[in-house]
């Protein structure tokens, strides 16, 4: 995202092709580190379920120019990388039956392939970073699974962080993963996670995952000192990850939390789901279960973190 209103045109013309597999408009970065905001599509492509996936995205993109920032979804069209899908293409990733799941190793295969594809933060990141873009906003990050010990199951999102110098702004990670793991992970990579304004780290849909944080940040300007102060000790290469919880009175209901997570654990077991059909699996069990409300705290958790993704934009490009 740039600071300013609307999507301006140049995001759709001036496009920079390379064999056909990358499209964006302008140069969302070139204002200064925090002149673009992206979104990363496995959210509107496997995070929601039809329609509401494609109002949504519109929602978050409105939150962004709200902000005061210009938004920038990340996808794959018929081969090409977009940074900056327009309308149709944010219809097409959100309506379409063929939408691949693209980390960052996918991106030259699925272009190849001429494949429609939904970034995942890993993909984003880097993405992003390449194009001047070094905020996005994403629900939660992926993490490591649990039993990963036998498994070896661990998102690429995490070692992707550890070499990409983005901040991303989430509400934690899916309580499907080892949080407790994920963390130690992070803390192994030089990931510094913060929280924002709570230095407890929050569970996606919950407020509280149970664990505590070292660090806390209470503005969207105080992200952007450290982004400046790693920038000017250039010893890191890592991205910054901001934990924002939801309120307690947003979150969903912890028993019912519980209840879906058991059912919908024991229904990954039973079914054999693995890899990267089981966010996608687990997110419709629990839509199931809780009748509906663990979407409408999904959408509550997408709309506040591309705001303050938007906000550390905005505090970022004042330099």
């Amino acid at each position: 995202m740039s600071p300013g209103g609307d999507r301006p045109r140049a995001y759709r013309e001036g496009h920079e092709r390379a064999g056909g597999a990358l499209r964006r408009g302008g140069r969302p970065g070139a204002g200064g580190p925090g002149a673009g905001r992206c979104l990363e599509s496995t959210i509107i492509s496997q995070g929601l379920p039809r329609p509401d996936n494609l109002r949504v995205a519109h929602e978050v993109e409105q939150a962004v120019r709200d902000a005061g920032a210009v938004p920038a979804t990340i996808g794959m069209v018929d081969g090409t990388l977009v940074v900056g899908l327009d309308e149709a293409e944010l219809a097409r990733l959100a309506t379409a039956d063929d939408v691949a799941k693209l980390s960052v190793r996918d991106l030259a295969v699925a272009a190849a392939a001429k494949a429609n594809g939904a970034t995942t933060v890993a993909a984003t990141a880097a993405v992003a970073f390449r194009h001047g873009i070094h905020v996005f906003a994403t629900g939660g990050l992926g993490g490591v699974h649990r039993g990963a010990t036998e498994t070896f199951d661990e998102s690429a999102d995490l070692v992707a962080l550890a070499r990409t110098p983005v901040v991303v702004v989430c509400a934690g990670v899916k309580s499907i993963l080892d949080v407790g793991a994920t963390l130690e992970r992070l803390e192994s990579l030089g990931v510094p996670v913060v929280g924002y304004r709570s230095r407890r780290f929050p569970g996606f849909y919950l407020t509280d995952s149970g664990f505590e944080l070292d660090w806390a940040v209470d503005s969207p300007e105080h992200v952007a000192q450290i982004v400046r102060a790693r920038a000017a000790h250039g010893v890191s290469p890592s991205g910054l990850v901001v934990a924002n919880p939801l309120p307690p009175e947003e979150q969903l209901d912890p028993a019912l939390h519980d209840q879906a997570l058991t059912s919908g654990l024991a229904r990954l077991r039973r079914e054999g789901i693995t890899g990267k059909a089981v966010t996608p699996h687990l997110l419709a069990h629990f839509h199931e279960v809780t009748g509906g409300r663990s979407l409408a705290v999904n959408v509550r958790i997408i709309l506040r973190n591309a705001t303050l993704a938007a906000q550390v934009a905005v505090a970022l490009s004042a330099g």
